[in-house]
């Protein structure tokens, strides 16, 4: 075999994808109309890296671990969806819930990651400006 995948991640891979309701969000809060499918909406949607084990030391080795890692922060990746499309915060729905995220949103997972690049892995902190404050579990991915 001349070249095949050598490098595996301990980490897991999930997806957000938008339901109708994210994308008739979408819509709704742009100022001008415009045409805008699921499939193009999902096209190109973040990845999240996540652990093989959440702070528990439970493993995430599964879809439905998964869900449940990302129903720990439900919020953070809610607002951070949100903000992808729309940053002004006035424009975001109201009352956020669980319920709703689930409405909005499938997690997909993938627990088997590989690094198929030949440079260094480069992490870039997207620093918000917190400095050495901490915020709660539920506010950070990790």
């Amino acid at each position: 075999m001349a070249a095949y995948p050598r490098l595996q991640l301990n980490r897991g891979m999930v997806m957000l994808r938008y339901k109708q309701p994210f994308l008739d969000w979408i819509k709704a809060s742009n100022q001008e109309p415009f045409e805008l499918t699921l499939e193009e909406a999902n096209d190109d949607g973040e990845v999240f890296l996540v652990p093989e084990y959440d702070s528990e030391k439970n493993p995430v080795g599964c879809t439905e671990d998964a869900v449940k890692w990302v129903e720990k922060r439900w919020r953070m990746l809610f607002e951070h969806a949100l903000n992808g499309w729309v940053q002004d915060e006035t424009l975001w729905p109201g009352n956020l819930t669980l319920k709703m995220f689930r409405e909005w949103f499938e997690v997909e997972y993938r627990s088997m990651v590989w690094d198929m690049g030949h440079e260094p892995l480069m992490v870039e902190d997207f620093d918000d400006g917190m400095g050495d404050e901490m915020p709660d579990a539920g506010d950070v991915l990790h």
